[in-house]
């Protein structure tokens, strides 16, 4: 593929491994790294899933470092141009990224999940647990989400009337866990950090000691796993992704 003039190189890196041919999905992706950049955050991510190009093949590439950490699909997931849905009982990604042993630090990490489907349902977006400790979001059942991050099974709650919208799960200290909703934060808790988990991170699925189950069905248009964001760096993140999302004409 041609390289595109005036392209940063992470985001031709990018377009190259995930065989973006569409000009306006090319300049999304370079705008989103360069605003990443450009709000110095960048260095924090480990994986960054854009979900763009339509396809499995596109949608499973990392931005931050293609061919690391890229998903792996399983049946049952649907892929189109403003996302990807799984059908709820079999469909799931594996992000192949292992907190305890992929770089993942204890008492500054985050997940995020950008949902454009409201539904009020126990269905886990992201996540796992390995029988001592967990990260997590669960947008909406009961009206309330619910994340965690490096700790024991304990929810960290919020009340939330819609599922759409972009969500972070945030630690930034032992003692301190983090929701926000569209760069916002929705609730602070002290519950503390107990141990990284040894299994690997599921979308559309929450992968509990290698049980696949609380398969989501929304659907999914970015998701990213990382260090830990300051409330700044949280709403900033959320601009550069609303933007990203505003240029592929899917935002909500």
């Amino acid at each position: 593929m041609p390289k595109a003039t005036g392209f940063d190189p992470d985001a031709q890196a990018f377009i190259t491994a995930a065989g973006i041919t569409n000009p306006t999905q090319q300049g999304a992706i370079n705008t989103l790294v360069v605003d990443l950049k450009g709000y110095s955050i960048w260095t924090k991510f480990k994986a960054i899933y854009p979900i763009v190009g339509g396809s499995a093949s596109s949608h499973a590439v990392n931005l931050k470092t293609p061919g690391t950490y890229n998903l792996t699909f399983a049946s049952g997931v649907t892929h189109s141009s403003n996302g990807m849905v799984s059908n709820g009982t079999t469909g799931y990604a594996n992000t192949n990224f292992t907190p305890s042993t992929d770089g993942m630090l204890l008492n500054s990490a985050h997940l995020s999940f950008y949902s454009r489907t409201d539904s009020n349902i126990y269905q886990v977006e992201m996540g796992n647990w390995n029988g001592t400790a967990s990260t997590l979001i669960l947008i909406r059942q009961a009206g309330n989400g619910t994340v965690r991050m490096n700790n024991g099974p304990v929810n960290v709650d919020f009340a939330n009337t819609n599922a759409q919208g972009f969500y972070l799960s945030n630690r930034t200290a032992s003692n301190i866990i983090k929701a926000f909703k569209n760069g916002v934060s929705q609730v602070t808790s002290s519950q503390v950090s107990n141990s990284l988990p040894n299994n690997n991170i599921f979308l559309l699925a929450f992968n509990d000691t290698g049980l696949i189950q609380y398969y989501s069905t929304k659907q999914c248009a970015f998701a990213s796993i990382g260090d830990g964001l300051t409330d700044t760096e949280a709403a900033n993140f959320y601009s550069a992704v609303n933007a990203y999302q505003v240029a592929l004409s899917r935002n909500i």
